[in-house]
């Protein structure tokens, strides 16, 4: 939870108390001006844990905003002040609230407080709406009396209207695929060339392990197979994760678990050829050329299609670089999916090693969605939202059958 100045802090008190009462395990940080509106000590006691306001602690050591910003399922900022959220929505980095606020992955929610003129003016209304567009979540503010005693909107929602949007979104998030099994492969395969050297490409895994995370917050149990060179965190209570090296590797694996899945989601980057021959002993450098004799991989989509059941969902990524949409629509129909995701490196923000990404939705019935670019978290949640109507739309054709 963060807390930035102005004088609604104060009924932070009282939002951290419901929080933890619930069982929530909250980390509260303040701005360096809201320590002048609430007690550090007061939060501390409440949250029974260490109030955390400066990069830096008085015995020099280091409070990682990174990891402040990953270890969370949700980041609520109440009160939002004009300030916060003017900086929130340019890109304003100059304390520790907002570094961790720019590095999260989990979703924000803001909660304005300020007098009504400022509210209303139309600069605060647009960074509102630019942080609205961005994917963050609005707890809109209340109509009452204001510390300046002017009475209009402005006034920071209460505490207990906060603790009910949060304990909503937790509910919806946490019951959506109850009891769906959902696979997920993300990141490279690597084709190994001898001991040494391989054949890979440059996938992060950064969107498989995203789209891993919010099927697991969706209630679902996630079967997560990374390739090699996958760091993100991908610790869930849902979430079992598989490593694998190559293609051969991850079929293998794909095989052993697509019989009990409900959706598949094939976001990993998996290599198309490997060598024919793997040297045993690593290949010395003697000659100007050296030739590899490649054969073609698995293709695991294909593979799965083939044997898809008439309740399963199947998801898919393309990445292209030229006749974008047909090749996407012709993947579609070729590997039996219901959705397949395009990536274009054509884009800006998109591709390999980046924490946005922009694509567009391809569907049965020459149906398409383009998105906005957007953080890969942002779009991880996307795709749960259009499996969750997939298996809707599957469930009423089920019923209208017999």
């Amino acid at each position: 939870m963060a807390i930035s100045g102005g004088i609604a802090a104060y009924k932070c008190c009282n939002l951290v108390r419901l929080l933890v009462k619930e069982g929530a395990s909250v980390q509260v940080i303040l701005s360096p001006d809201a320590t002048k509106f609430v007690s550090p000590l007061t939060l501390s006691v409440l949250s029974k844990n260490t109030v955390l306001s400066q990069f830096y602690n008085a015995d020099d050591t280091w409070n990682n905003h990174v990891e402040l910003a990953l270890q969370n399922d949700l980041i609520v900022i109440a009160p939002a002040t004009a300030n916060t959220i003017g900086k929130m929505a340019h890109g304003i980095c100059d304390n520790l609230l907002m570094a961790t606020y720019f590095s999260a992955k989990c979703p924000i929610m803001f909660a304005p407080a300020m007098d009504l003129d400022m509210y209303a003016h139309p600069t605060i209304q647009e960074n509102i709406r630019k942080l609205q567009k961005q994917g963050n979540i609005l707890i809109p503010s209340g109509y009452g009396e204001l510390a300046s005693g002017l009475v209009g909107l402005g006034r920071m929602a209460e505490p207990e209207i906060i603790f009910d949007t949060i304990a909503s979104y937790f509910t919806n998030q946490s019951t959506a695929l109850q009891n769906k099994k959902v696979l997920v492969t993300a990141g490279p395969t690597y084709e190994a060339i001898d001991p040494v050297r391989f054949i890979g490409n440059h996938s992060s895994g950064k969107m498989g392990t995203a789209i891993a995370h919010s099927f697991a917050k969706s209630g679902a149990e996630v079967v997560l197979v990374c390739g090699p060179g996958v760091q993100q965190n991908t610790s869930h209570n849902n979430i079992s994760r598989i490593d694998v090296m190559s293609a051969e590797d991850m079929l293998h694996v794909c095989k052993q678990h697509i019989g009990k899945t409900d959706i598949l989601v094939m976001s990993a980057a998996v290599a198309d050829y490997r060598p024919a021959n793997k040297a045993t002993q690593k290949i010395k450098k003697k000659d100007n050329v050296l030739t590899l004799n490649l054969v073609k991989n698995p293709d695991i989509l294909s593979y799965l299609g083939e044997a898809k059941k008439e309740h399963q969902i199947f998801i898919g990524f393309a990445l292209e670089t030229r006749n974008e949409k047909s090749n996407a629509q012709e993947k579609l129909k070729r590997k039996n999916c219901d959705l397949i995701v395009l990536n274009s490196l054509n884009d800006k923000g998109a591709g390999f090693g980046t924490d946005t990404n922009k694509v567009t939705l391809f569907f049965k019935g020459k149906k398409s969605k383009e998105l906005p670019l957007m953080s890969k978290q942002k779009l991880a949640d996307e795709l749960v939202q259009e499996s969750v109507k997939l298996l809707s739309t599957r469930k009423v054709t089920k019923e209208k059958k017999r």
